[in-house]
């Protein structure tokens, strides 16, 4: 009975010693990743003090590895309570009989407790203190749980810690599926991390993984043949960079939610890779300063497939640490395309209704093509494909300037106004607009003139953007622009795009869309500076075809016209639809009355003594001219005469035809 006391006392004592262990904390921090849309990474940030741990299960991990492990670490895990005493008594025995220690007792539960508290292993009071903390966590945790921690905090050599972090840094793959050779070298790495690292000491690597393939085939767990195959592998000689794809967009998705360790995002890990390896050709081809941006959404769902900030995240030459889908730019002519659609929807115009491409002036704003030219009469159709100035601004004058602001909210985008109000130049590009802004209004323009709201994070949830125009407009500006010629060697009509050029030649653009998906792209200079000889056609639209070509094998049809379309020629147009007039038409000279081409009003003129040159334009015959309301002369049927010299100082002219209608023009003579 004093025995039985004596044992229960004893247990009972032990017991209490093993429950009063203070246990370290086990919820140890692990990199926050962000991965693809199918779990793929790409990219991960090391923890404290730039230690590679990544979060793991053992469900993820290859289970050949985990039966090897358990096999040549502790053969008795999944029995045990946290410590081997057979283990333990074969270590003492074989250290007294050699005079050293030649094999381990410690369980796998054991170097957990070491791994969390980061103590030593050669002293007894050290094991000591691990074989109480092993029993504390055997009680506290499932053998599960402890093999996770295990696999989380392991040491594999260098900053790595954790068999994903292991996997990625010599194999370039997560742990899911290893071969022997790879299994049997990340069971021998933490017994010795160091010593071991393949990188530094390649022949002591192989040989402790040999070791471990050998009594691997003893224990039946791998048979001979798959050893010699595994012993002839080579181990890895250097340690592999972890996945940096997306860094900018990555960083921001960070920084927006610190807390969370995983963030899964819609972008595609092969699309994103194809496309940044895309800019990095375009832009070495463009000089050592040329950055570039990219986005691919899909049109029906938003998901951004791609997203690539710059053409190298830490090229400094080109300032590739700003992410230029975010940076806020001129979009050039880029806008054209929204607003021929918002005319098309008020009844202002129709594709193949006539423009006036000529000389304006809006109340001193008097907006130039940009290749100073004018074509005269032209469809409407052409003037979008041309990218005329002229034309989209008259439409601009109509529309109203704050309803195009209004429809760019609409598609979800946040554009800047360098002067808060909004004006007629907005129509040629005097706006800030980032390019993701941009691709979120063309996606709405692709998916017949409402799309969805663009989303990143496959938890965010799905929203429609607001109407921009109807689906008859949508279809207009899409058929219009697929008639663009593509460039040199590209198909045609597969793709209805567009380009710009901002001011001083700063941004090149190219936005484009098929039937699925919409890709925009930016190119020019981070610091804003001028690319002296760069326009959007020439440098960002074959970059746009080729994205689309690197995306997926074939375009995807461009949708048929809707029902309601209205496909005619101009001829066959309603009257007021055959040509573009301003609403206030009426209240305004018909198109035919006379016009002083010469002198222009404000014109200062040295004529001395020499007689004045009228020069005139429309109007019916015979003219009378008068200059500062007196008749000069009368009766004349020529276009191009001369006058009196009016004298110096200011002189009112005034040109008056047959049918009454008059041209002023006042000037100053010196």
């Amino acid at each position: 009975m004093l025995l039985l006391f004596l044992v229960f006392i004893g247990g009972h004592a032990f017991n209490s010693w093993v429950d009063r262990t203070e246990l370290p904390v086990t919820l140890a921090e692990t990199s926050t990743e962000i991965r693809d849309r199918n779990g793929a990474l790409l990219r991960a940030y090391p923890v404290g003090t730039g230690i590679w741990r990544l979060a793991v299960h053992p469900d993820q991990v290859d289970p050949e590895y985990l039966t090897m492990l358990v096999r040549y670490e502790d053969k008795r895990f999944w029995s045990h309570s946290g410590v081997d005493l057979r283990a333990m008594a074969r270590a003492v025995g074989q250290a007294v009989w050699n005079g050293r220690a030649v094999s381990g007792g410690s369980t796998l539960t054991m170097q957990v407790a070491r791994l969390l508290e980061d103590g030593s292993t050669g002293r007894w009071s050290g094991k000591l203190r691990q074989a109480r903390l092993a029993l504390a966590l055997e009680r506290q945790l499932t053998k599960q749980q402890i093999l996770t921690l295990y696999l989380t905090h392991a040491p594999y050599g260098g900053n790595l810690e954790g068999i994903r972090a292991a996997t990625l840094a010599w194999f370039g793959k997560e742990p899911n599926r290893l071969t022997p050779s790879e299994s049997a070298l990340l069971v021998a790495l933490p017994q010795s991390p160091e010593r071991r690292r393949p990188d530094r000491a390649a022949e002591a690597a192989q040989r402790a993984r040999d070791r471990v393939l050998a009594r691997m085939a003893r224990q039946k767990v791998i048979d001979a043949e798959e050893m010699m195959v595994a012993q002839r592998a080579p181990v890895p000689r250097q340690m592999l960079p972890f996945a940096q794809l997306a860094p900018h967009l990555s960083d921001r998705m960070r920084d927006e939610d610190i807390t969370t360790r995983q963030i899964d995002l819609t972008v595609d890990a092969g699309v994103q890779a194809r496309m940044e390896q895309l800019l990095r050709n375009a832009a070495q081809q463009g000089g050592a300063q040329m950055s570039a941006a990219l986005i691919v959404a899909d049109v029906e769902t938003g998901d951004i497939l791609a997203s690539v900030g710059s053409p190298g995240y830490r090229d400094g030459n080109r300032l590739g640490f700003v992410d230029m889908t975010q940076a806020l730019r001129s979009p050039g002519s880029t806008l054209k395309p929204l607003i021929y659609g918002l005319a098309f929807d008020q009844g202002l115009v129709h594709p193949e209704s006539l423009i006036h491409d000529g000389p304006v002036n809006f109340d001193g704003y008097a907006p130039q093509n940009f290749d100073g030219e004018f074509r005269g009469d032209l469809r409407v159709r052409e003037a979008l494909q041309q990218s005329r100035n002229i034309p989209v601004v008259k439409l601009t004058n109509e529309l109203g300037a704050p309803r195009i602001m209004a429809a760019l909210r609409r598609a979800g985008a946040a554009p800047k106004l360098p002067g808060g109000v909004p004006g007629l130049a907005i129509a040629l590009g005097g706006v800030g607009i980032s390019l993701q802004d941009l691709v979120q209004l063309y996606v709405g323009l692709g998916a017949g003139g409402r799309g969805p709201i663009m989303r990143v994070r496959l938890d965010a949830e799905r929203q429609q953007q607001g109407r921009l125009i109807s689906d008859v407009a949508a279809w207009q500006v899409t058929d219009i622009l697929r008639g663009l010629a593509p460039p040199p060697g590209a198909r045609a009509g597969v793709l209805a795009y567009k380009t710009g050029t901002s001011y001083g030649h700063r941004d090149a653009w190219a936005l484009g869309w098929d039937g699925r998906h919409v890709i925009g792209v930016w190119m020019g200079r981070a610091d804003g500076t001028p690319v002296p000889g760069v326009f959007g056609g020439s440098l960002a639209a074959p970059v746009l075809f080729e994205a689309f070509g690197r995306l997926k094998p074939e375009f995807e049809p461009l949708p048929p016209p809707p029902p309601a379309t209205l496909i005619v020629s101009s001829a066959e147009l309603p009257q007021p639809l055959r040509r573009f007039r301003p609403r206030n038409a009426a209240f305004e000279e018909p198109a035919d009355a006379p016009q002083l081409v010469f002198p222009p009003n404000g014109a200062r003129l040295a004529l001395r003594d020499a007689p004045l040159t009228l020069k005139l334009r429309g109007g019916a015959a015979p003219f009378l001219v008068l200059a500062n309301g007196l008749p000069v002369t009368q009766g004349q049927h020529q276009r191009e005469f001369d006058i009196p010299n009016p004298g110096k100082g200011f002189s009112a002219l005034v040109v008056v035809d047959s049918e009454g209608r008059s041209a002023r023009s006042t000037v100053r003579v010196d």
